[in-house]
């Protein structure tokens, strides 16, 4: 079986962050360091960058990243990947966030595996360490079954301290399963394409969780654990946090 293909979806404009992948970190867009990291973590699958402008488009190809224009009015990242794979065509699709730029090349690999088999769908989850993270709606938790399938996505702080009115403290935190979503993702080609069909779900258009539309629909997502650190950059101080790792 051929490798999974990488594809990045990639959208100029951005809520919490204006125009946060052209942001520029040491003088380089943001998108920028994402594909390079990519490009060295995990040389040997095909990468794609599923973008919906010509902004985003310049830097990647000059420096002789494939791109493909897709739809500005996608509502997901999931239906611009869709629409992308439309071109490559490859039957199984790693999705890389293009505001991830510490990606590993375990984690791509690990997505890989879980996909490989009877999951429709894959994602990686790692431990919270401390309150003031797992409390962070900007940091997205899962809650997982005894068979590694996801039960529930939420930006809330799940699972809740009852007994502590949700008071909760680092050494909670991590003595029980609470767990950080990255956002990582590996679909087979059909799930993929039935994504897109359906109209977003009541959960994700609250939360604005996308993958909470797969959950609604019926469709398992298999999660897998990693311990390789992550920053999602979704807010200016996010950007302190990874130029930080940079020094």
């Amino acid at each position: 079986m051929l490798p999974p293909a990488i594809i990045v979806p990639c959208r100029l404009e951005s809520t919490r962050f204006p125009r946060k992948l052209l942001h520029p970190v040491r003088g380089k867009p943001l998108l920028l360091w994402v594909a390079e990291r990519i490009r060295t973590q995990a040389p040997e699958f095909p990468l794609w960058f599923a973008v919906d402008d010509v902004l985003l488009a310049a830097p990647l190809r000059a420096a002789g990243f494939q791109t493909l224009m897709t739809d500005p009015r996608h509502a997901s990242g999931t239906d611009r990947l869709a629409e992308a794979n439309r071109t490559v065509r490859a039957s199984h699709i790693i999705n890389v966030q293009a505001d991830e730029p510490l990606v590993t090349g375990g984690q791509i690999r690990a997505l890989a595996t879980l996909i490989a088999g009877n999951a429709p769908m894959a994602t990686l989850a790692t431990p919270f360490r401390t309150a003031t993270d797992f409390l962070n709606p900007n940091q997205v938790k899962v809650v997982c079954g005894s068979d590694g399938h996801a039960l529930l996505f939420s930006r809330a702080p799940i699972p809740f301290a009852r007994d502590r009115a949700g008071q909760v403290d680092d050494a909670w935190v991590r003595a029980h399963p609470c767990f950080k979503h990255l956002g990582l993702y590996a679909y087979h080609a059909e799930l993929l394409e039935k994504f897109s069909a359906l109209p977003p779900g009541r959960y994700e258009q609250i939360e604005k969780l996308e993958q909470l539309r797969v959950l609604e629909n019926g469709h398992a997502i298999l999660v897998g654990m990693t311990a390789d650190l992550s920053i999602g950059v979704d807010t200016p101080e996010d950007v302190a946090k990874f130029e930080a790792t940079l020094a």
